[in-house]
Order: C-alpha cells, then sequence, then structure tokens
C-alpha cells in the first residue's frame, strides 16, 4: 500500500511538466469569459502565429470582440480562415467578432482567430505573453496568451496569407 501512495504521489507531482497545457487558465470580465488564450509554438523563423481561446458569453446582450492587443508582434488582427470549394483556404480581417448572449464562440484553427504578424521574438512553449483583447460593450480585457506546444497542420488546407503580407503557407 506505501508504495501505491509513493506512485500516486509522484505522478501528481510530475502532471504539471507532463502536459502543462491541460492547466487551461480564465480570465472573466463583466459577462464575458475568456477560456485558455493561448498561441500553439510557431517554428523559430516564424513571421506569425494565430492565437486561439474560447469566448463566453454570460449575459443577456450581444458583444463583439472588436480588436486585439499585444507587444509580441508589429501588427494584432482579428481573422477568419475559410475553406473554398475547391479546398483552398483563405484568410481575411474581420471588422469584429460577434458573441451572442448565452453563448461561446471558439476562436479555433479553420475558423475566428487573433493574427499576431511581425512577431518580435521566437515564442517558445510554457511562456506567458500579455495582449488585451478590445469588446464593445465588456471594453478592454487584459489576458495572457499562454504558449502551447506547437500543433501538427499535417493535412490542413493550404491558406493563401498573400494578401496579408506575411508570407505564403500554412
Amino acid at each position: 500500500m506505501p508504495r501505491l501512495l509513493a506512485l500516486a504521489a509522484a505522478l501528481l507531482l510530475a502532471a504539471p511538466t507532463l502536459a502543462p497545457s491541460a492547466f487551461a487558465h480564465e480570465v472573466t470580465a463583466g459577462d464575458i469569459q475568456i477560456i485558455h488564450p493561448h498561441i500553439p509554438q510557431p517554428p523559430a523563423s516564424a513571421k506569425a502565429a494565430g492565437g486561439f481561446m474560447a469566448i463566453v458569453n454570460t449575459g443577456t446582450e450581444p458583444d463583439r470582440l472588436i480588436g486585439a492587443e499585444s507587444d509580441i508582434a508589429m501588427k494584432v488582427e482579428t481573422h477568419e480562415s475559410k475553406v473554398d470549394e475547391n479546398g483552398v483556404g483563405t484568410m481575411t480581417p474581420v471588422e469584429f467578432i460577434e458573441i451572442p448572449p448565452g453563448g461561446t464562440v471558439n476562436l479555433q484553427h479553420g475558423g475566428y482567430h487573433i493574427m499576431f504578424m511581425g512577431l518580435k521574438a521566437k515564442l517558445t512553449e510554457g511562456e506567458m505573453h500579455k495582449g488585451i483583447l478590445i469588446f464593445e460593450r465588456a471594453g478592454r480585457v487584459e489576458i495572457e496568451f499562454q504558449i502551447d506546444p506547437p500543433t501538427g497542420q499535417q493535412g490542413a488546407a493550404p491558406m493563401d496569407h498573400s494578401s496579408m503580407g506575411h508570407g505564403t503557407g500554412g
């Protein structure tokens, strides 16, 4: 029995180093809850990266995400990725992302996301970087983006970034 307890204790102590992204973080501002804002670690030579999270609106009125800011990049925008009938992906800036009352919007690969263009330094797994999300109703909300392990994009649709001014490839 003591051996089993020692094993359980060792697993609990090791858990944070085994899966740091499993311990999601969140921020609440008024009716808006932001769950696990994160950036998958881009390659060291990357000039751009995507930011992802879930945004929950617990209120009775819609809100809109109208902007984002961070010192990690020269430019930060809200974007939407889409894949056309030919399987070609495009990414375009959007003026806002609607967060319906009582609803959740997931900023994720292949949909809405925060685009960091002109990265100023290498982003390393485990780091936390400050950012601000700007909402019509909730106002300016300070968050921290966690740099998560890199995500494999094998099999993803090719993205046309030519109009974005930050290179091509997905």
